[in-house]
């Protein structure tokens, strides 16, 4: 999804603020990019421990290498067995310290079921052992990359609202918010102990409507599912299908490119500046 989302920034950003930060790929984009760069970030996130990550990889990163190294060492000597046992035992960890809360989840990541991040009613994290070879569970050239683009961002755990309620016409607002399921079994995924309802896509919408209305450049991603489309359609927005790589599926052969949704304020974007260029 990245290049299209780029294509749908604004030519340039005072402060961007993206409240469901994720994996943070399009904040990692604009922030490598001289040209693209905001002067200000705010990120969000409702995932604590996600969060707490962030901020680890920000301010201790060599501390969170020295406490990754050792458990990396331990499973990658280990046989199939051992590596399962290992696994399940830090799963199965609670920790409270930042450093340590980090390097559990970047471990756990690694190793577990497609990467996936899922969790259940409690808030625990419950995605199964994910048998790789050879997987690459510390990477410091990548930590500290990640660690000098999070340098000055502020970083928060709280409500969506909350995070973007100061933005304003010079900034950029991206909401990457839990896809609406495109089918009564494709929801087999939490984020965090709670789920985003079709309440809590309609305030979301709400709040996008407060936000454009006072000028601010927005952008939305989504499910191409019907009544999400019938939710923007008509208001103002540019609703736009667009394709995307997906990797993560229970059936191998229903991974692949599929659609997503788009939906942008009315804003000089930066594709359309290009292309009316060309």
């Amino acid at each position: 999804m990245l290049p299209a989302l780029l294509e749908r920034a604004p030519r340039s950003i005072d402060t961007y603020y993206e409240p469901f930060l994720g994996g943070a790929a399009l904040f990692f984009a604009l922030a490598s990019d001289p040209e693209l760069a905001p002067r200000r970030v705010v990120l969000n996130d409702q995932n604590h421990e996600l969060v707490t990550t962030y901020e680890a990889v920000r301010d201790h990163l060599d501390q969170l290498i020295a406490q990754l190294e050792p458990l990396v060492d331990r499973y990658g000597a280990a046989d199939a067995d051992v590596r399962a046992e290992i696994f399940y035992a830090v799963r199965e960890e609670q920790p409270s310290a930042p450093v340590e809360v980090a390097a559990r989840l970047l471990f756990l990541n690694k190793t577990c079921f497609n990467g996936l991040y899922r969790v259940n009613q409690r808030g625990l994290f419950n995605v199964p052992h994910g048998k790789y070879k050879n997987p690459k569970i510390l990477d410091p050239v990548v930590l500290a990359a990640a660690s000098s683009a999070l340098q000055d961002t502020e970083l928060l755990n709280g409500d969506f609202e909350e995070a973007c309620a100061s933005a304003g016409p010079d900034d950029f607002v991206y909401f990457d918010p839990p896809f609406h399921p495109l089918s009564d079994t494709a929801n087999f995924t939490s984020y965090t102990a709670g789920i985003f309802a079709r309440e809590d896509q309609l305030r979301l919408k709400w709040w996008m409507d407060r936000l454009r209305d006072r000028g601010v450049p927005v952008m939305l991603s989504n499910s191409p599912h019907e009544w999400m489309i019938g939710v923007y359609e008509g208001s103002h927005y540019r609703v736009e299908r667009t394709p995307a790589r997906r990797s993560i599926n229970s059936k191998g052969d229903r991974r692949g490119v599929v659609d997503e949704l788009v939906v942008t304020s009315n804003y000089p974007r930066r594709g359309d500046v290009e292309n009316s260029a060309r």
